[in-house]
């Protein structure tokens, strides 16, 4: 670990960094803002809210995709930065308590929307701040700084500042367009001077945050039946919804992370800026979607099995909801198939798996909910199956021919079931 201070008392990290427990504290102000964004379409399940949810989580997602990539940097529990992390926390925890009103604004309190937009433009500004500070003499980094700020943090700002004085479907769509334009920003200047300095430290700040949204998708089980008797049908739910958290975890920690770690890992300069970038900050953003999706879905589905005086067991799910529980799934598997053709390799498993779920949404409205909510359990389980048998295939095919993923010694063995990366062009 490097210990160099700045004269703000910053301390420079090196590749050994890992997330240091600030990291941690930070990312607990980022669980109620998850929370959050579920039940803001939990309130009104359809497709406007959930294209307006989507804006809010993305606004969100770039806010700690900023403080993600200065701590890969400037380590987060020294100096003013840890600081700078606190102010943060609490600005996040203020927007999280404006999500349920961001699109409705309740009359006789704060202006939710704007203190939207004003915490938002707040968080952006003080993460250009802190890395301006942080890197006095990094000329090419200070310049992109600069046209971030007048491209990614700017322009958005004083459209979402725009939008806060609208309501409705005017809103979503001109918070979308701000959307759009600080992504297509950020895309453009992926590689120019930003820095990886740990790959083990970026997946690993990213594989917390993957469980942060894995943690809620649990939560909202407790959500769906809280205030109603407990019966063995929602114990069938709770035990459904937990089996399927627990294949995404499977899938995402066992089969995917430490292959884009190792890839990461294997490349510099910014071949690596550009490659973490769209992993992580650009990939990652679907697949935690598709987590909030699914708890959309199973605190949809738990709350109906639950509340036996207006419901059937035999009654399916509807509206949304019906499309949000393998919908989400089905995101999750796209993004995570697409995250491996990045760093090498197209998984036709999880793609078809990633399609098919996507699109059953179409069937759930026909079957009772639980029988829905076990075939998407049992569909997940067989890709999370089928997935890895791909995998092993194919490594043990690599393996033994020359110049092959065992022949290069960069391949982890034991538990990891998939860190053998096959080489791939340079990008």
């Amino acid at each position: 670990m490097i210990t160099r201070r700045d004269g703000h008392g910053m301390v420079a990290t090196g590749e050994s960094h890992r997330v240091t427990p600030a990291e941690l504290f930070f990312d607990l102000a980022f669980v109620y803002a998850i929370t959050q964004v579920t039940a803001l379409m939990a309130a009104d399940p359809t497709v406007t809210r959930l294209l307006g949810a989507g804006v809010v989580l993305a606004l969100l997602w770039f806010c700690w995709c900023c403080f993600a990539w200065l701590g890969n940097v400037v380590r987060a529990d020294a100096g003013a930065l840890f600081g700078v992390l606190v102010v943060v926390m609490a600005g996040v925890f203020v927007v999280s308590l404006t999500v349920p009103e961001v699109y409705t604004d309740a009359q006789g309190g704060v202006n939710a929307p704007l203190v939207f937009v004003l915490c938002y433009g707040a968080f952006r500004a003080l993460h250009l701040i802190a890395y301006w500070i942080s890197h006095p003499n990094d000329a090419r980094l200070r310049a992109t700084l600069r046209k971030t700020a007048l491209t990614s943090v700017l322009p958005p700002f004083l459209i979402l500042l725009a939008g806060s004085f609208f309501t409705g479907p005017t809103q979503i769509l001109i918070w979308l367009c701000a959307v759009l334009v600080d992504y297509a920003a950020i895309y453009v200047l992926r590689a120019s001077g930003w820095r990886v300095a740990s790959p083990g430290h970026f997946a690993e700040r990213h594989g917390l945050i993957v469980i942060i949204a894995l943690g809620e998708s649990i939560v909202a089980v407790g959500v769906g039946a809280r205030g109603y008797p407990l019966t063995y049908p929602v114990l069938v739910a709770a035990v459904g919804a937990l089996l399927i958290a627990a294949m995404l975890w499977r899938l995402y920690f066992r089969q995917l992370s430490d292959a884009a770690e190792e890839r990461i890992l294997a490349v510099d300069g910014d071949v690596r800026t550009r490659l973490a970038g769209e992993v992580y900050t650009f990939l990652h953003l679907p697949l935690v979607g598709g987590i909030v999706l699914t708890a959309l879905g199973v605190e949809s589905l738990v709350h109906q099995v639950a509340d036996t005086k207006h419901y059937d067991l035999s009654e399916p799910l509807h509206g949304l909801a019906a499309w949000a529980l393998p919908g989400g799934v089905g995101l999750f598997l796209l993004a995570v198939s697409a995250i491996r053709w990045r760093i090498g390799r197209l998984s036709a498993v999880l793609l078809a798996g990633g399609a098919l779920c996507s699109v059953a949404g179409v069937g759930v409205v026909h079957i009772p909910g639980l029988l829905a909510l076990a075939m998407v359990a049992v569909l997940l389980l067989v890709a999370v199956a089928l997935h890895h048998r791909e995998v092993r295939t194919r490594t043990v095919a690599e393996r033994g021919q020359p110049g092959g993923a065992g022949h290069s010694g960069g391949a982890k063995h034991g538990a990891q079931e998939e860190s053998a990366i096959v080489p791939v062009p340079k990008t």
